[in-house]
């Protein structure tokens, strides 16, 4: 398959193909006597694992590492590091979602509060807003 073949059936553009590439997530394509890049038709798929992969909020760095395994691995323990990463990522989105919360009750409180200001806010004991947690325990009391 041609670049734009390849590109279209995967739902990215010419670029993308390219920078995955040079990335090294696709190996490097035979040329046809013109030139012209030839792509085999398993990498539609693997440039929709790829995205697939991203939307799940893996790094590119992590879906070269997870596509690297899968080729080098054979056998019944091929899939046991596909299920320590999901894991990992798992615990990731997990703590991200808890710190979400936290940040979205934060939000919630400093509208309850009415605050309009962030420095007058700051400024009064009641702020809901953090800004003690970031002073890293520094008072703004005078001395």
């Amino acid at each position: 398959m041609r670049s734009g073949q390849v590109a279209d059936a995967a739902g990215v553009n010419l670029q993308t193909l390219r920078y995955y590439e040079r990335r090294g997530l696709l190996a490097e394509p035979a040329r046809s006597p013109g030139g012209h890049r030839e792509y085999p038709v398993e990498t539609v798929t693997v440039l929709r694992v790829i995205k697939a992969a991203q939307r799940l909020g893996f790094t590119l760095e992590e879906v070269a590492d997870l596509l690297d395994t899968g080729r080098h691995r054979h056998g019944p323990r091929r899939d046991a590091g596909l299920q320590t990463r999901i894991t990992d990522k798992l615990a990731e989105v997990e703590a991200r979602i808890a710190d979400l919360g936290i940040i979205r009750a934060t939000l919630r409180d400093a509208l309850d509060a009415g605050c309009t200001d962030l420095v007058t806010c700051a400024a009064i004991p009641s702020c809901p807003l953090p800004f003690a947690d970031l002073a890293g325990g520094i008072s703004h009391e005078p001395a």
